[in-house]
């Protein structure tokens, strides 16, 4: 629930690295995690949640430096629960957004049934923004499959139409007009 809370507070900064920063940032990270018994959440809550991209990617270095393992690797083992989903979540998107939503689709489309209500919310989010990055992502997480096979092994109808429509990256106006087509 903190973690949440922290997050649509907003009080990202989105400045650049500050490296001296990084360094002290990761040695909190540390301290609050394994390098006691116990964890402080509070440490990691202040960090994965107020820093900037740039600062993160900066301190995740410099954590690996200090701590000889990834961040990653020091969440799973000292979380779990929603918390560790929370920071994990965090972590990758960090890392690499394109593997992230693609492994976010991948989810949303694998096993029994379709969680149609996340695979279209990132359909559409994405789209104009690095759907194309995310595609080839898709393909490395899937081993070669494509996200459109799977679209069109998982869903049907207009509704597998439309959601093919939005992988092609079309212009936005060509896009409401194909869709607009199909509904006619």
């Amino acid at each position: 629930k903190r973690v949440l809370v922290s997050l649509v507070q907003g009080n990202r900064d989105e400045g650049d690295a500050n490296y001296e920063q990084a360094v002290q940032d990761a040695e909190d990270l540390h301290k609050a995690g394994t390098d006691r018994l116990g964890t402080d959440e509070s440490a990691f809550n202040r960090v994965l949640c107020s820093r900037s991209t740039r600062q993160l990617k900066a301190v995740f270095q410099e954590y690996k430096k200090l701590a000889g393992e990834d961040i990653e690797d020091s969440i799973k083992s000292e979380m779990s629960g929603d918390v560790e989903d929370a920071f994990l979540a965090i972590t990758r998107l960090v890392k690499d957004p394109q593997m992230y939503f693609a492994g976010q689709l991948h989810k949303s489309m694998k096993g029994l049934g379709t969680n149609d209500d996340k695979l279209i919310r990132l359909l559409v989010w994405r789209s104009e923004i690095d759907l194309v990055e995310i595609k080839e992502c898709f393909k490395i997480i899937t081993k070669g499959k494509s996200l459109e096979e799977f679209i069109d092994g998982d869903c049907s109808g207009d509704y597998k139409h439309a959601l093919l429509a939005l992988c092609l990256n079309l212009d936005p106006g060509l896009l409401c007009f194909v869709l607009l087509n199909m509904l006619l």
